[in-house]
């Protein structure tokens, strides 16, 4: 059973078996059925970041995105990553996509699971699940991550750095959780298999339910059947990471011109020691370097919304302006799947890029980034907005009508 902290929908009161979490507390009023009677708010009050949330019946008869033959379609196609695990007796082996499709027929009936990340980018019904997820900022949305799982499969006890949603597809699945300080991870091991669990707590999960984990819970998912995953991850990038990148934006946006000058240079003492006057002068052109609360918008908008490295753009046939606005005002719009559109202020970013917005654009471009797809009549309503994105149409930012492949 789970400990405390783990809490159940009111509507999941009928279902509870033996593995249901105890306490439960009862939810009264259904705000949302994603959350388990949960409004969004009070989930990021109490959970988000927090603690984990146990929510049974999250999507009611809930289908899988895909079945196994498309998702291994998809793992050898090298559109996105994959990874292939097995698990024999404790000791994991893993082998990096694109996977070749016979490789399937030789696996054994247990213990192999299929990772298959940014399947948001090629499938419309894996964009429509993450968008049931809106409350949360787009900024920090990282990708959905379809895994296939035969029996006993897993990817073994460990922990992520970030928030995830896990909804359970076909089949089922046992989870099993803890919030251990001990992280450390076992030695020479492909994956970062945890040392030593110690779960506080277990639950069966079926089609439809979903789990949500804060980052740093230790967690173990088992197949107890064939079944399907579906993880909704919410990046957070480390500071360290922040740093480096930003002093990389700086490198880039901030130029200190001249060169290291000493015409009063004095015989010193020591040849092989740094002068203070060398200290000083670096000391003080160094401190030339500042920046603005607008300098780390611009960053951040240009780092949040870059795609991932994979991701290559294709530009279309450039239509006239005229014959985009006209298909645009009856089909809509769509952004490219792999591309968040972010705004702050009087800019918006998309691909690592900052654009102006006018105040006659504004009213569309934050609907676009808000909603990702305009409809026809919301097209016509963006005013000055479509000469922007006739630009972004010609270099694959979005498309006309819905982006495919369906």
């Amino acid at each position: 059973m789970f400990h405390e902290g783990f809490v159940l929908s009111s509507a999941a009161i009928a279902r509870q078996t033996t593995n249901a979490v105890v306490p439960a507390l009862i939810i009264r009023g259904v705000h949302e059925q994603l959350l388990g009677g949960l409004h969004p708010s009070i989930f990021l009050k109490r959970h988000w970041h927090k603690l984990p949330l146990l929510i049974r019946g999250a999507i009611p008869d809930y289908s899988d995105l895909l079945d196994l033959r498309a998702l291994i379609s998809i793992a050898a196609s090298g559109e996105c990553e994959s990874r292939l695990i097995l698990c024999n007796d404790g000791q994991y082996e893993l082998v990096h996509g694109p996977l070749r499709r016979g490789l399937f027929r030789d696996l054994p009936p247990r213990n192999w699971t299929l990772l298959v990340h940014g399947i948001n980018h090629v499938s419309r019904p894996a964009r429509d699940l993450l968008s049931r997820f809106s409350f949360l900022p787009h900024a920090r949305l990282d990708d959905l991550m379809v895994s296939y799982a035969a029996p006993g499969g897993g990817v073994g006890p460990h922990v992520d750095s970030y928030d995830v949603f896990l909804l359970q597809g076909s089949g089922k699945r046992r989870w099993q959780v803890s919030k251990q300080s001990d992280l450390e991870p076992v030695a020479d091991s492909p994956l970062r298999i945890l040392r030593s669990f110690r779960p506080a707590g277990s639950c069966d999960v079926a089609c439809g339910d979903m789990l949500y984990l804060p980052p740093h819970y230790a967690h173990n998912g088992v197949a107890l059947e064939p079944c399907f995953t579906y993880s909704i991850g919410f990046s957070a990038p480390e500071y360290q990471e922040l740093k480096s990148q930003f002093l990389a934006y700086l490198d880039d946006h901030i130029r200190i011109d001249g060169r290291y000058r000493d015409p009063q240079l004095a015989i010193p003492a020591h040849s092989g020691e740094i002068s203070n006057d060398m200290i000083a002068k670096t000391a003080d052109t160094l401190s030339r370097i500042k920046w603005k609360h607008s300098t780390v918008v611009d960053f951040l908008g240009r780092y949040l919304s870059e795609p991932k490295p994979h991701i290559v753009l294709r530009p279309p046939p450039n239509p006239t302006y005229t014959e985009f606005a006209k298909r645009a005002r009856n089909e809509g719009i769509e952004l490219h799947p792999a591309l968040p559109l972010l705004f702050r202020g009087s800019y918006a970013f998309i691909n690592g890029e900052a654009f102006k917005i006018t105040p006659s654009e504004r009213t569309g471009i934050v609907a676009l980034a808000d909603n990702r797809r305009l409809s026809g009549p919301q097209v016509r309503k963006a005013g000055g907005a479509l000469r922007t994105f006739y630009d972004w149409y010609g270099n694959c930012f979005l498309c006309v009508g819905k982006w495919g492949p369906t």
